[in-house]
């Protein structure tokens, strides 16, 4: 398992080591996802009672943090 930071972790046991919610089977994704649909933190925490706000901040952080590097796209070799 690794730590991507105190709340998002990344285990290849757990939702095929997509980054998760330390604790829980959600995605970053998904609450990345909700809240780029327009969604209120209110409205996720209502959906997933076990999370708290500082979860949610978490994962926009994270995906904040992954927009700092720099990704290189090759052609599909066919």
């Amino acid at each position: 398992m690794t730590l991507a930071s105190e709340r998002i972790v990344i285990d290849p046991e757990i939702l095929n080591g997509k980054p998760a919610i330390r604790g829980t089977r959600i995605s970053v994704q998904s609450i990345v996802g909700y809240l780029s649909s327009g969604d209120a933190i209110e409205e996720i925490l209502e959906h997933y009672p076990s999370l708290t706000r500082e979860d949610v901040l978490a994962c926009l952080k994270f995906a904040a943090t992954m927009m700092e590097h720099t990704f290189i796209v090759e052609p599909a070799k066919v």
